[in-house]
């Protein structure tokens, strides 16, 4: 397939992007399903709003870099990295669109995503899913074609993290997240 297009900093429409993602939920039975279904959905984008796809997930995951997110990703997760709150916060948008304005609001709300047979809640592959379907449309790499100039809200860009929690300070995490502190207290690192 031959194709013009210049980088771009336009992101998809918020509308578009949670119905692909809400979806894939509806349609889908685990992650690995869910990421295989992503492709194939975004692929069906023309390559400007594949772009855009991952334009818009990088600035709903710049959006939820606070605090009270990376609390809610170390009690859920025994513990949270760089990287794994980068994947934490892609699980939350996996979720759909009222579990991640919901958590963004108040990150305890996640309690309602917890389930027995998952061990980590994290979904490093969605990230990537824009980056394969561009690869798989056009034979180019998707990173050539982002606007870096005007593009803001991205990884490289996040603003500091003033923490209003402390992993050696337990009460603080609870009093931000207090449903999901109860029911992973016996997982936290010590």
């Amino acid at each position: 397939m031959t194709f013009k297009l210049e980088p771009t900093a336009e992101m998809l429409d918020e509308k578009i992007f949670w119905d692909i993602v809400e979806r894939s939920l509806a349609n889908t039975v685990d992650q690995d399903d869910q990421e295989s279904y992503l492709v194939e959905e975004i692929s069906k984008l023309s390559p400007k709003e594949i772009v855009g796809f991952r334009l818009r997930t990088d600035e709903l995951l710049y959006k939820s870099y606070t605090s009270e997110m990376w609390c809610a990703s170390y009690i859920m997760n025994g513990g949270s990295s760089d990287d794994a709150f980068e994947y934490f916060r892609n699980w939350v948008i996996s979720r759909g669109k009222d579990v991640y304005y919901n958590a963004r609001e108040n990150p305890d709300s996640l309690i309602s995503q917890v389930y027995e047979e998952v061990d980590l809640y994290e979904f490093e592959a969605f990230w990537y899913v824009a980056l394969e379907a561009f690869q798989s449309v056009t034979d180019e790499d998707l990173y050539d074609y982002i606007d870096e100039d005007n593009f803001h809200t991205r990884e490289g860009n996040y603003p500091p993290i003033e923490f209003n929690w402390s992993d050696d300070d337990r009460e603080t995490m609870q009093a931000i997240c207090p449903r999901l502190y109860e029911r992973f207290e016996g997982t936290l690192e010590s």
